[in-house]
Formats: C-alpha cells, sequence, structure tokens
C-alpha cells in the first residue's frame, strides 16, 4: 500500500495534483489507517496515470471523469471529437505564430510583398529612412482600408518611380523634412513643385473607383503634416500656387491645370 507522496511519485505527478484529482472526484479518496494514514492501492496508481495521461493529451478536467466511465465506442467519439478541437486550436495557434513572426520581419508587417519591394525602391533611390518609414506607415493604413486595390497602386508607384522628374520630387521632399515654417526656401520649393506638378499631370492614373474615401486623404495628410514640421506652411504655398491637398493632390487654377 502507498502513501500519497508515494502514488504522486508512481505516477509522475505531484502530491498536489492528486489532491486535486480528489477534490474534482476523478480519484477516490481513500479512508485513514489505524495510523491515519490514507493508503492507495495498484488500482489508484493506474486510475491516477489514466487522469494523467488524459490531461497530458489536453483532455480538460471536466471531461476526464466522463472518458474515464465510457465504454469504448463513447470513448472513441469522445476522443475524435476532442482531436477535432485540438487540430482546430492548432491552426489558431500557427496563424497567431505567423503573425508573431510577422511582426519580427520589419516592413512586411501588415503589407503585401508588393509594398514591401517599393519601400526597398526607395531604399535603392537613396531615401533616408524617416521618410520611407513615413511611407510604409501610409501604406499599411491604405492596406487596411483598401487591400482591394494595393497592387494597382503599388504597381503604379513603382512605376513612377523610373520616371527621373517623380525621384527628384521625392528628393527635394527628403530636403526639407526637417524645415521650419519659416525657412525661407520654401516659396522657392513650392515654386519647383507647383511646376513640376504641372509638368507631371498624369502621374496619378487612377481611375475613379480607385480613388480614397475623403476621410482616409484627411487622415494621411494629417501624417504629412505631423511627420513634416514644415508641411502645412508648403501646402499654403502650393494654394496659393494652384495646388490643394498633398496625399491626393488637385489643381484649383488655370495655371495649376496647364
Amino acid at each position: 500500500m502507498l502513501t500519497i507522496g508515494q502514488l504522486a511519485a508512481h505516477a509522475g505527478v505531484t502530491v498536489r495534483a492528486v489532491r486535486h484529482y480528489h477534490s474534482r472526484g476523478l480519484l477516490p479518496e481513500p479512508e485513514r489507517d489505524a495510523s491515519g494514514y490514507r493508503r492507495y492501492d495498484a488500482n489508484a496508481v493506474v486510475g491516477l496515470i489514466r487522469i494523467r495521461t488524459l490531461a497530458d493529451a489536453g483532455v480538460p478536467l471536466s471531461r476526464v471523469k466522463e472518458l474515464l466511465e465510457a465504454d469504448d465506442e463513447e470513448f472513441a467519439a469522445a476522443v475524435a471529437g476532442i482531436d477535432k478541437r485540438l487540430r482546430a486550436e492548432i491552426r489558431e495557434q500557427q496563424k497567431r505564430r505567423d503573425r508573431i513572426n510577422r511582426l519580427a520581419a520589419g516592413d512586411s508587417l501588415a503589407l503585401p510583398a508588393t509594398a514591401v519591394a517599393y519601400l526597398d525602391q526607395l531604399r535603392e533611390l537613396g531615401m533616408p529612412e524617416r521618410m520611407v518609414d513615413g511611407e510604409r506607415d501610409a501604406w499599411i493604413l491604405l492596406a487596411a482600408h483598401s487591400p482591394e486595390k494595393m497592387e494597382k497602386w503599388i504597381a503604379l508607384k513603382r512605376e513612377q518611380l523610373e520616371d527621373p522628374d517623380v525621384v527628384e520630387l521625392y528628393r527635394r521632399f527628403c530636403e526639407m523634412i526637417d524645415w521650419q515654417p519659416d525657412d525661407p526656401r520654401l516659396p522657392e520649393l513650392a515654386d519647383w513643385l507647383a511646376a513640376a506638378f504641372a509638368k507631371a499631370q498624369g502621374w496619378e492614373q487612377y481611375d475613379a473607383d480607385d480613388r480614397l474615401a475623403g476621410g482616409s486623404v484627411e487622415l494621411l495628410d494629417s501624417m504629412f503634416v505631423e511627420m513634416v514640421p514644415a508641411a502645412g506652411r508648403l501646402m499654403e504655398l502650393l494654394e496659393e500656387r494652384g495646388w490643394s491637398g498633398w496625399t491626393e493632390l488637385e489643381p484649383t487654377t488655370a495655371e495649376g491645370r496647364v
């Protein structure tokens, strides 16, 4: 006959676990002997091993008693159901692992491979990481808002980067990223940008259905203003020169439409 400690050792569990199984009604608790100790026989060892095996397999303790008392057919059906649940949990855990792996993948978080390639293309052109980070965050917003349009938008952006004038526009933007609103160079930059926009109408070759909703435009414009100290002033200067907005530039005067 075994003490509770010896029973636990034989089954590979803790004494605390044995007592917990007693409290759950899974393992019968023997009467105390004349010395005041509870003694366990071989049946208790076998029963405890069966409980431990089921618990280790992921069976909830609330169902262990049911399985221990089931006949062969009921046991097989219950195990099949538990297996189905476990496989579903494994699939969900794998999805979570995939998400965690994406967290470690930098730009790949929440962005398709084509968008990551576009960001890499900006780096290859020498764009500073701060500017690339701003582009990444903007694309994350766009991907969440309109994932079905991302491939077209990215393809157009990558095509635009083949144009030296577009690359020069990016470079000019990078130069002013830390300028203050009162920087004396802003009017000259606004002149250059307005002329570049007028020359390059057709860069934004989006169909009407591909245009962003107003709320998204405002959100992206606000990101630009928060990221670049002089952004608000630059947009004011551009409006004076016939261009409104930033994310979706629109000509507002005849001069802007030439």
